[in-house]
């Protein structure tokens, strides 16, 4: 008689977004992919040189569609981290991003948010939304609402 097969659990695709400081890009991408993704993504984000606390602006830029990064903090990144991906996006962290093989890398060209104002990231804010769409997509994951 045969063992009846256990059903196997789902992985969800993983993904790490690195930029020099994690105050600005990569925070703005992990709040973006952790809102449309919801828990049909696991999230990641970290900086080679973490600054010590997220951007203002890029707090403000946020919280103007509904998304909330005030209690974030700037993360240090890690081989761990970059092992556990799927998925490293990177956004001029330059050669600071451990590179291993079997992983998706991808650079993303942004507009750095440091020391500007709001009106200036709300347009690097709207790229990286546009960008975590097609990403999901890409990734065969079903946007969130």
């Amino acid at each position: 008689m045969s063992t009846p097969a256990v059903p196997a659990v789902p992985s969800v695709p993983s993904v790490l977004f690195v930029c020099v400081h994690n105050a600005g890009r990569s925070q703005m991408a992990a709040a973006f992919l952790a809102r449309l993704g919801g828990d049909r993504v696991e999230v990641r984000s970290a900086g080679s040189a973490p600054a010590d606390a997220v951007n203002p602006a890029v707090v403000e830029a946020l919280a103007e569609v509904g998304i909330d990064i005030s209690a974030e903090t700037p993360k240090v990144l890690t081989t761990e981290a970059v092992q556990a991906s799927d998925v490293v996006i990177t956004m001029g962290c330059g050669d600071a991003c451990p590179y291993f093989p079997g992983k998706r890398y991808l650079d993303w060209k942004l507009d750095d948010p440091a020391g500007q104002g709001v009106d200036a990231v709300r347009p690097i804010r709207d790229e990286i939304e546009r960008r975590i769409r097609g990403l999901l997509t890409d990734l065969g994951v079903e946007t969130a609402g």
